[in-house]
């Protein structure tokens, strides 16, 4: 009578796994990673993002900062999470990948793989209420490519953010520049973030 309890503790403990747990460590890998120079951005978080992707067996991929996941794990899209005194919102979630085509030839990042608005904090679950400016793009990177580095950045909104034309969802995702972005709808610097590794699916 015990099982499914039981079943459900431990699905909640596997989920748990992978999550950050300090801002200090999630800052310091962004800048093993090279992240803040390659995307221009001054990265000192004051709260924790956590992104989980849901599968379709077992418990959800649940990310810390530099962790390698496997491309058939990140159909998603992802779930976020905030951990940390940030206010009710809204926020801004952007993921971006900035080894497009591959890390050694960048020439087409960033790519923007999801961009989103008026996201708020339901009792630490991100909420949003309108349609996102650019939905989530699984990740693909080319065969023969290293590991991309897939980078989820939390912005407080700005309300310049609701009347931008810069990006709407039919811009190229190409070539992005979230730096540029946030300065042009004046959202500052991120809050929270992080970045999962993905390489190119094995070939047979």
């Amino acid at each position: 009578m015990y099982l499914p309890r039981l079943t459900s503790v431990l699905t909640l403990a596997l989920a748990a796994v992978g999550q950050d747990v300090s801002t200090r460590a999630v800052e310091k890998a962004f800048f093993a990673a090279n992240l803040p120079a390659n995307l221009s951005i001054v990265f000192k978080p004051t709260a924790l993002l956590e992104v989980a992707f849901p599968q379709a067996t077992g418990p959800p991929i649940v990310l810390h900062a530099g962790i390698h996941v496997p491309r058939n794990g990140t159909a998603g899209p992802p779930t976020f999470h905030v951990v940390g005194d940030v206010g009710p919102g809204p926020f801004v979630v952007a993921t971006v990948d900035p080894d497009a085509p591959t890390p050694q030839d960048p020439t087409s990042a960033q790519i923007r793989h999801f961009l989103g608005g008026n996201f708020f904090n339901h009792g630490s679950l991100l909420v949003n209420n309108t349609p996102a400016v650019s939905n989530f793009l699984q990740p693909t990177p080319p065969a023969g490519s290293p590991a991309h580095r897939y980078t989820f950045l939390l912005f407080h909104q700005s309300p310049e953010f609701a009347t931008q034309m810069f990006v709407d969802s039919a811009t190229s995702v190409a070539n992005f520049n979230i730096s540029l972005f946030a300065s042009e709808v004046d959202l500052g610097n991120p809050i929270a973030g992080t970045f999962m590794l993905v390489a190119p699916e094995p070939t047979t």
